[in-house]
């Protein structure tokens, strides 16, 4: 691999033009193509066959115009008074006018329906008055009756009464079971109306009403363009007086692809390369590389969204880490390429050599991220693999942009990616390196005090900070973790207050019936049955109200709204799903069923935790032979690692301290907590291992080198840390800068993963990766290298520092070079030629 990525690099810098044409073609035809075949994005997430998924799919089977989505409009007046006549009137059309949208299959009248609720309470007391009053009749006829049988025994003439007596006795036992059947029709109709009396359209005080909406697609196949076409009839025409908010389930606030924010941020990884290169050119050649990148991949996500169901975050994350990626792709090469040059190898020469060894390096990070980002297949959850294929574009474009657009673009640099002093220096040191030329310093091992030190404080903040992750709760964002000057938030927080948290949730709730042998029977037994399981229902602590919807035609489901006592994202709703699907309050029938938004997010939580296991583990063990692969040793992978797991939990104790429990939340404008986004866990497992990964490579193979070139172990530590701390930290802190400027993103979803995947690179590089492993690697000794024979004979030699290209194009340097080494890593004070060092390199690797 590196003797071909050498000559391509070769290749890239004679042909600049070329190359640049084609990147600019592309950039072009991925343009092209996001005009012509772009989409829409959703704002919601789905995982066929779920509870919730099977539920709806039911619902949809058995009752016309049921599983469709729905939407929720909040009218207000503006004074706190009540709705007036005319208010209640346009608000009326305007629902009316609504229900014409194409998708649209129904939208109620909030009025309607509070009076029909009331006229069936009416009718409910005037026949219950009515029964009553029936039976007191009949109750005096009883006493006439009975006042006539015991005159009739007192003459004698008993039994020719009697006849006519049980007659007219049979007719008020007849009278008397009718009523008596209607009272317990009626009883159970208050009863099934004081379950429902929570569910409420209008709010008590008069000065706040829920129209709703129901579509003929599923929630997640509503399509944006029909909820705005909705909304635009409400809006379009305002009802004076009043205000109207569309709840989260119908506005979807977008997020957009660049904002201040991320803007920032490149800046600030602009700043970190001018510090680190020193020239404006250099600093601006990984800036560009990335956006060209970026853009490819971006139009090509964009572009896709036509024919796929993709997130509105999925094309954000693959920019995200194409942006972050990208810059530090092209410094490792351009960094390198610097070096050499410096060190009075020829421009031509350098650029292939920078491409074969820090290009190999560059490659072989690339494809750890990659492999893992793919590997979010393996979950088999749709729009997690989706997200995971879409950034492995990403980092596969940055990639080939690495390796054969900053060739091209260094060729055409020359020597002006050095700085004016440093080309001074080196023209008038021909003959000789500017660097390494002065006496080598002493390297010496850290005491081995300071190294127990250094890992037993490391591991205990790693855990202290992992502590939060204990308590984490899953769940997808709802109203209130929109940003509080949104139409979402005052939608949310308006039914709260005036209707209960509970109302920004409902749930769908399927009971089985038993029908019966006939029509009349199975009507009979499904109103008996019905009112039996609104009770039973209702009775639980964390149900608010209770109303039946609608019984299917053959009398053997029932459909009712649920309304929990707190909000769709607590734990209590949580725990109340599950609760009602273990019950089955008719024997015989079959559990209950539950779907609804908030059912849904919660299967999907729960579906994502029971994957992350296998997922982690299927990280774990890839992270274990890629490492034993590159450095030839049991010990480093383990403890690298380990290191990875450290870092991925500490990362999620940061996301739960600060967007579950709200610690420091201010600092990144998070209004408001909740739970944590449940495809964060498993999505940061997957590129942080990537990332882990790469700063492991970058740091541990100098050690590596160090100890192949001879050095003692515990030397080689603190030679192959210094070699590598320096591009390490530059990319770490670029890394940090572009992915903390999505922290601050209106969209929770956008902003959690900016923060989980900046502070992960933070604990990874400079904790773990900078302190903990040097540490351990330094107590380990001798130990930190050992390799079974039989298996160093089996392992393919990846050789990803290009040992073996050095030594086999040691002409290409410029006249006069010392030799100085060239490696990434190279030892301190070692002054042998770079072809002896390669050559000896190889051979020790070898052996």
């Amino acid at each position: 691999m590196a003797e071909f990525l050498y000559r391509l690099g070769r290749a890239c810098a004679r042909r600049a033009p070329t190359v640049i044409a084609v990147w600019l073609a592309l950039l072009v035809a991925s343009g092209t193509a996001f005009l012509l075949f772009s989409g829409e994005l959703k704002d919601s997430f789905s995982i066929p066959g779920t509870p919730t998924d099977e539920v709806e799919q039911l619902l949809s089977e058995e009752f016309s115009g049921m599983g469709g989505g729905s939407g929720t409009v909040v009218y207000q007046t503006e004074d706190g008074s009540d709705f007036t006549g005319e208010q209640r009137d346009a608000i009326a059309d305007r629902a009316e006018e609504a229900t014409g949208v194409s998708g649209v299959e129904d939208v109620i009248d909030p009025f309607a329906t509070e009076q029909e609720r009331a006229d069936q309470r009416q009718e409910l007391v005037e026949g219950r008055e009515e029964l009553e009053s029936g039976l007191e009749e009949l109750e005096a006829g009883q006493a006439e009756l009975d006042e006539g049988r015991s005159q009739a025994e007192a003459t004698g003439t008993l039994d020719q009464a009697e006849a006519g007596l049980d007659a007219e006795q049979a007719v008020i036992d007849q009278k008397r079971e009718g009523l008596e059947a209607g009272l317990e029709e009626v009883e159970r109709g208050e009863a099934m109306l004081e379950t429902a009396s929570g569910i409420r359209s209008v709010s008590e005080d008069g000065d706040t009403a829920l129209v709703r909406v129901t579509f003929t697609d599923s929630q997640t196949e509503v399509t944006q363009e029909t909820r705005d076409a909705v909304m635009e009839v409400f809006e379009s025409d305002p009802v004076p007086g009043t205000t109207v908010d569309f709840g989260n389930d119908m506005a979807m606030a977008m997020p957009t692809l660049v904002s201040a924010a991320e803007v920032i941020g490149v800046i600030v990884a602009g700043v970190v390369l001018m510090v680190m290169l020193g020239t404006l050119v250099g600093a601006g050649l990984p800036l560009l590389t990335a956006l060209v990148g970026v853009g490819v991949a971006t139009l090509i996500a964009m572009s896709l969204s036509g024919v796929l169901e993709m997130a509105s975050v999925t094309p954000i994350l693959g920019l995200m880490l194409g942006l972050a990626v990208g810059i530090d792709y092209a410094l490792f090469i351009i960094n390198r390429h610097r070096r050499q040059l410096k060190q009075g190898v020829g421009v031509g020469a350098s650029i292939g050599l920078a491409n074969g060894t820090a290009g190999n390096a560059v490659v072989f990070a690339g494809t750890t991220v990659l492999i893992a980002l793919l590997g979010l297949n393996l979950t088999g959850i749709g729009f997690l693999g989706l997200m995971g294929s879409v950034a492995a574009v990403s980092i596969a474009i940055a990639v080939f942009i690495a390796i054969t657009l900053v060739p091209a673009l260094l060729s055409l640099l020359g020597t002006r990616v050095l700085s004016r002093r440093e080309r001074a220096r080196l023209s008038e040191n021909a003959s000789a390196p500017v660097e390494g030329a002065g006496p080598a310093e002493r390297t010496r091992p850290m005491p081995t005090g300071r190294a127990l030190a250094q890992a037993a404080v490391a591991v205990i903040a790693l855990g202290v900070v992992a502590l939060p992750a204990l308590d984490l709760r899953l769940g997808m964002p709802d109203g209130s973790s929109e940003p509080t000057d949104s139409t979402q938030y005052r939608a949310f927080t308006a039914v709260e207050e005036n209707f209960g948290a509970g109302q920004n949730g409902p749930l769908l709730v399927v009971a089985g019936l038993t029908g019966g042998p006939d029509e009349e029977a199975a009507e009979r037994n499904a109103e008996e049955e019905q009112a039996l399981v609104a009770e039973e229902i209702h009775s639980h602590d964390d149900v608010a109200a209770v109303a039946p919807i609608a019984v299917s035609d053959d009398h053997t489901l029932a459909i009712f709204q649920v309304v929990p006592v707190e909000g769709p994202a607590s734990a209590s709703t949580e725990e109340l799903v599950h609760t009602l699907r273990d019950m089955e309050p008719i024997e015989g029938t079959g559990p209950l069923g539950v779907a609804g938004m908030a059912s849904g997010n919660i299967d999907i939580s729960e579906t994502l935790s029971d994957a992350l296991p296998t997922y982690l583990s299927v990280v774990v063990g890839l992270s274990l032979v890629i490492l034993l692969l590159v450095f030839r040793s049991v010990f480093v992978p383990v403890v690298a690692t380990l290191g990875f797991i450290l870092s991925f939990f500490a990362a999620l104790g940061g996301v739960v301290a600060v967007y579950q429990w709200g610690w420091l939340g201010g600092l990144f404008g998070l209004e408001n907590t909740g739970p944590v986004l449940n495809f964060l866990p498993t999505l940061l497992a997957g590129i942080l291992f990537g990332l882990a990964m790469d700063y492991m490579l970058f740091i541990g193979t100098g050690m590596r080198e160090a100890y192949v070139h001879g050095s003692p172990s515990r030397t080689a530590v603190v030679q192959g840390f210094r070699a590598g701390r320096a591009v390490v930290a530059a990319a770490a802190v670029i890394m940090i800068s572009v992915f903390g400027g999505f922290v601050f993103s209106h969209s929770v979803m956008i902003s959690s993963i900016g923060f989980a995947l900046a502070f992960g690179v933070l604990i990874d590089a400079f904790v773990v990766r900078m302190a903990l492993i040097p540490a351990l690697m330094h107590l380990a000794g001798d130990a930190a290298w050992w390799l079974p024979r039989w298996l160093d004979r089996i392992l393919p030699d990846i050789d990803v520092e290009g040992a073996s290209l050095e030594s086999r194009h040691p002409r290409e340097r410029a006249a006069g070079d010392d030799g100085a080494p060239t490696g990434d890593a190279p030892a301190d004070g070692d002054t042998r030629s770079s072809s002896e060092e390669a050559a000896e390199r190889v051979s020790s690797e070898r052996s």
